[in-house]
């Protein structure tokens, strides 16, 4: 009898066995294949997205880097055409050139104006990162000369002469003679820099439409490789910068070495941007974004390795899947000695157990180990003794179960009390509900957020119709579209951070909850709720979300936030679509002279008069330093002229310090759904510079005026003595026999010396005594001076004669020490007339006051001033 239970139990203990392994294995590669299938599947997922991520990066910073050569050109064509600039003087035209390539980014190597004779002049950056001016006419022949630059844009020594290239055989110069506007010409390699050099040009014609020249901008692309790394490195990726037309390699990564020409090619056959390649090391993630150059087209490529998260992710697979037929056999070894091991005690406890069924008490099972079967054993045996003892004594037993279910109850109810300080003791907002929505339990946390003193006054109410009863905008929230109530009638947990919870004074907040139902023996018999007031944290959020899309300065839109209302209003029912391009003048001289605080308002002020000029549905975004944008949907170009009136009209009455406000405007219209509406922000952009370069005289003279009248407005004194001091110039002038030009210029700089007190203080200036000539606040206001004028184009030629009128001819003078004739003449008459009147004035001007002048000037001949001039205007005023 015993060997057939033996035999069964083995029979039992395999199909155990068998049973245990098949489920592990079906469990284990079921989840498995689902795990690893998905991992793999996202896995190529992100890469491809990371290369689209990487493409997208590059082709926008190349596409900004291309903008820097095309905003460069597009301005100064106009001051070579309008004859702004004399290209035959000189100075003027070496400052202009040094002067425009140094407020330019470093990407720019060089700026050069080509003539059909074949000389060209221009600017360019030197290997040690200067500025060098370029010359190559009738004076250097066969060469071109390369001039050092101070910091006043003024040329030193020559640095370089190099063999001179005839432009008109450059292909570059060709392109731009032949072409109708600003274009780029061919990628070529620089015989200075060897470097590849892209040049962005475009023909300067006369007011009769012939031919004069080319004006262009050359620009290093290597640059270019230096980003193409950084951003590669940082997917472990490749990137490549090829030219459609020529299929020639314009710049790529570090380590790029498969065949970039074949990649395209699969591109063009297959016509889709995302695409794998298969290469020696393994697949590749490509995309592929076409950039139109004028009349070329780049092409951004970019790679990321298949092995760049697919390698990790295939290593921890494989290590994995051998753990888990290591810990599988395992299993197997260990399930089949445990079940040998416990089968005997077993065997022997079904025997002592069918006698014990049949009535049989008195029998007991051997324990022969102290393990889960000997414990078990154990246990019935003390069964088997109980059971004896309560025959033998039931009332006994009788009273032993009622002690115990006492206690029992006891700790039931000790256990609730330690739940019940659980929950309180958690930050977030607890409560249950029963599958009528009304509340069966709440913790304190609950009670404060709602705002409820006592648990009784939610339980047993419907917690829907006393807490969730409205949306967050106002509107009822019906109970039939209430989550948690569907939790509980789907029997699946829900969860929300979008609605709110109504406190006991009606007020409501913004909370985010979790609702998961309760079940009991496979039925929901209620739901458990945990919320958390996020008030402060939705406050945060909105925050965030202003600063994303807002200029913080001004609190227009940003360039970002433009590009989505771009692609909002960029739709048939909002045209016709108007764009003013708006650029602010004179921001720069503001930051440079009054400081970037009053530049700060300047712009404030802008944006102020933009948005009281435009309607409300008018979208106004600030997208540079000085510049924005208006989108007016719905709008024609004649009313969009209206709104550019109303512009202008405000701005003529606004001031910040001692600036009057200005500012360039551009409009162009979109009139059909086919037109881009880049082209018509550019077109606009245009119209701006159009604006600013046709009243870049008026806008200078308008600004010279506010700056010395609102010096003048400060001390009257200062106005006398500009006056004064223009008068007594013309006639020192006169008696020098200087030319009508020279006197009118020696006019002007006179009536204009002191513009650099525009910076100080009101009461210096009132009283002359209060500041000595040497203190600090004097000195400035020839520097100061200096750069106002050197701003404006019709003050430039005054801006050195102001800079040095407080030399000495001694050289004890200021800002630069410079002694004798290296002093302007104009600066030399200033500095002996401003004297002589600024002495007389201080002494009230009679005759005592006029004696007193004339002895300083006398006795400063030959050390202060100037000693032939001096005796000139000693003459003059005797």
């Amino acid at each position: 009898m015993e060997a057939k239970d033996l035999k069964k139990n083995l029979s039992i203990r395999n199909m155990i066995l068998i049973l245990f392994i098949s489920s592990i294995l079906v469990a284990v590669g079921g989840i498995g294949i689902i795990i690893f299938t998905n991992w793999f599947g996202s896995v190529q997922e992100m890469t491809e997205f990371m290369a689209v991520h990487m493409n997208e990066h590059i082709y926008n910073q190349v596409h900004s880097f291309l903008h820097t050569p095309e905003h460069m050109n597009d301005m100064y064509r106009h001051v070579i055409m309008n004859h702004i600039i004399d290209l035959s003087v000189p100075q003027e035209r070496n400052r202009f050139f040094a002067g425009s390539l140094n407020v330019h980014s470093e990407e720019v190597y060089s700026f050069v104006y080509s003539n059909e004779n074949g000389d060209y002049y221009g600017a360019r950056r030197s290997e040690s990162g200067g500025t060098e001016v370029i010359i190559a006419d009738a004076e250097t022949k066969d060469e071109a000369w390369y001039y050092s630059v101070n910091e006043d844009l003024t040329v030193k020594e020559v640095a370089r002469r190099v063999k001179r290239n005839d432009p008109r055989k450059q292909e570059w110069y060709i392109t731009g003679k032949n072409a109708d506007g600003p274009v780029f010409a061919s990628v070529y390699t620089h015989s200075l820099m060897k470097e590849l050099c892209l040049p962005y040009v475009q023909p300067v014609r006369r007011e009769d439409g012939s031919f004069e020249g080319v004006l262009s901008v050359h620009v290093l692309l290597s640059s270019i490789d230096t980003f193409l790394d950084e951003s590669a490195m940082e997917y472990k990726g490749y990137a490549v910068l090829l030219d459609k037309d020529t299929m020639g390699i314009i710049a790529k990564s570090e380590g790029t070495d498969f065949d970039v020409v074949n990649v395209y090619e699969k591109y063009i056959s297959g016509g889709k941007p995302n695409f794998q390649y298969l290469i020696d090391s393994g697949n590749l993630f490509v995309n592929v974004k076409e950039l139109p150059i004028g009349k070329s087209t780049w092409v951004v490529l970019t790679a990321i390795p298949e092995t760049h998260l697919m390698g990790p992710l295939a290593k921890n697979v494989r290590i994995t899947l051998l753990l888990a037929a290591a810990a599988l056999l395992l299993a197997i070894v260990v399930s089949s000695l445990i079940s040998d091991r416990f089968l005997k005690s077993i065997s022997h406890l079904l025997h002592v157990s069918e006698s014990f069924a049949k009535g049989d008490l008195t029998k007991r099972v051997s324990i022969i180990r102290n393990d889960e079967i000997g414990r078990i054993s154990q246990s019935f045996n003390r069964v088997a003794d109980t059971m004896q003892n309560i025959i033998d004594n039931l009332e006994a037993t009788v009273k032993v179960r009622t002690k115990e279910l006492n206690e029992i109850a006891e700790s039931m109810k000790e256990n609730k009390e330690r739940l019940q300080l659980i929950l309180d003791s958690t930050e977030e907002g607890i409560y249950g509900n029963d599958l009528e929505g009304n509340c069966t339990f709440c913790n304190v946390s609950c009670l404060r957020i709602l705002g409820y003193r006592s648990q009784e006054d939610l339980l047993g109410k419907n917690m829907h119709l006393l807490i969730h009863y409205k949306k967050p905008d106002g509107t009822p929230y019906p109970i039939e579209e209430c989550k948690i109530m569907a939790s509980m009638k789907y029997k699946a947990g829900t969860y929300s951070d979008d609605e709110v919870f109504i406190r006991a004074d009606g007020t409501p907040v913004k909370v985010e909850y979790r609702s998961h139902p309760q079940i009991k023996d496979g039925k929901v018999v209620g739901a458990v709720i945990t919320f958390s007031d996020i008030t402060q944290r939705k406050e945060k959020e909105a925050e965030i979300e202003y600063l994303i899309k807002h200029d913080t300065l001004t609190g227009l839109y940003n360039r970002n936030s433009l590009q989505e209302h771009l692609k909002a209003l960029d739709h048939k029912d909002n045209l016709p679509l108007s764009v003013i391009f708006a650029d602010i003048n004179g921001l720069k001289m503001t930051n440079d002279i009054f400081g970037h605080t009053a530049g700060d308002a300047l712009i404030r002020k802008s944006s102020e008069i933009l948005i009281h000029s435009c309607r409300k549905r008018d979208v106004i975004a600030r997208v540079g330093g000085d510049e924005f944008i208006i989108l007016l949907p719905n709008t024609r170009y004649e009313n969009a002229q209206t709104v550019v009136g109303r512009i202008r009209e405000r701005f003529k009455t606004a001031r910040i310090e001692a600036v009057k406000c200005s500012i360039s405007l551009g409009v162009e219209t979109k009139t059909d759904e086919k037109q881009s509406v880049e082209e018509i922000i550019a077109s606009a952009e245009n119209a701006m510079y159009k604006d600013k370069s046709m009243n870049r005289k008026e806008t200078g003279t308008v600004m010279i005026n506010t700056i010395i009248e609102t010096l003048h407005a400060k001390s009257k004194k200062e106005k006398e003595h500009s006056e004064n001091v223009s008068r007594l110039c013309e006639k020192v002038g006169e008696a020098l026999e200087l030319s009508d030009t020279e006197i009118g210029r020696l006019s002007r700089a006179g009536y204009l010396h002191d513009i650099g007190k525009i910076t100080m203080d009101g009461s210096i200036l009132s009283d002359w005594k209060a500041k000595s000539e040497d203190s600090e606040e004097m000195t400035r206001h020839s520097i100061v001076g200096y750069r106002i004028l050197n701003l404006f184009d019709e003050t430039v030629d005054l801006a050195e004669a102001v800079y040095y009128h407080h030399e000495r001819w001694d050289g004890k003078g200021y800002p630069e020490g410079i002694k004798g004739f290296a002093i302007p003449l104009i600066s030399r008459i200033i500095s002996i007339v401003e004297t002589y009147d600024r002495i007389a004035n201080r002494n009230k001007g009679n005759a005592e006051g006029r004696e007193k002048a004339l002895r300083v000037i006398r006795e400063g001949r030959g050390t202060r001033f100037d000693p032939e001039i001096a005796e000139v205007f000693l003459k003059i005023v005797s």
